[in-house]
């Protein structure tokens, strides 16, 4: 998976009425945050947006699919983001639309803690 820079720049310029778009490469991906919230990853040429149980009717009934990828155990791995529609890659308004209901989800998501370090003593 990786990701497009021409849609990673149209994205960001569309959703700047909403705030400020930053991303970081992710497994040869990128995770896109909206002032500071996770609301998608873009892949190769696929925009998914975050969901969540809250948001996931809206999501069915505009026929979002469920990311998914296979492990190489064989197993379906999914995760909670929904593909954005064609319409959303040329549509700014469409975008902004979405994109507000991904970073309400990515605002009720959990917050991960970082793992701290050992704090062994320094080797000498």
């Amino acid at each position: 998976m990786s990701a497009d820079e021409g849609l990673l720049a149209w994205i960001e310029e569309s959703l700047a009425p909403l705030g400020q778009v930053t991303w970081r490469r992710m497994m040869g991906g990128a995770t896109l945050y909206l002032d500071g919230t996770v609301f998608a990853i873009v892949g190769d040429d696929t925009l998914w947006f975050k969901a969540d149980a809250e948001s996931d009717a809206a999501w069915d009934a505009a026929g979002a699919e469920r990311f998914s990828m296979a492990r190489k155990d064989g197993s379906i791995a999914t995760m909670n983001y929904r593909r954005a529609s064609d319409d959303v890659l040329d549509d700014a308004d469409a975008l902004r639309e979405w994109a507000v209901l991904a970073v309400e989800a990515g605002r009720r998501a959990p917050v991960k803690k970082r793992k701290q370090r050992d704090q062994a003593s320094p080797r000498t």
